[in-house]
C-alpha cells in the first residue's frame, strides 16, 4: 500500500510531530535540570552532563517524528 502524501496529510504529521517533540522536550528537561540541580552541577559539569542527555533526546524525537509521519499518512487511518 502506498501512503498518502497530501498537504493535509502532511500539515498534520508536522502538526502532530512538534506537539509530541515539545511534550518530550519538557520531560527530558525537567529530568535533566532534577539531577544537576541535586548534584549541583555548574558549568562546564553542566554542559557535559547536557551533551550526554543531546543523544538520547534526539533519538526519542527522531522516534517521534517518523511515528506520527507513520501515523498521519498511513491510508488505513484516513
Amino acid at each position: 500500500m502506498q501512503r498518502i502524501k497530501t498537504f493535509k496529510t502532511l500539515s498534520r504529521a508536522v502538526s502532530a510531530a512538534s506537539f509530541l517533540s515539545v511534550q518530550a522536550l519538557i520531560c527530558i528537561g525537567t529530568v535533566y535540570w532534577a539531577i544537576a540541580e541535586t548534584l549541583g552541577m555548574t558549568g562546564t559539569a553542566a554542559l557535559v552532563f547536557a551533551a550526554i542527555f543531546a543523544v538520547p533526546t534526539f533519538y526519542v524525537l527522531t522516534v517521534v517524528v517518523r511515528m506520527a509521519y507513520d501515523a498521519e499518512t498511513d491510508p488505513a487511518n484516513q
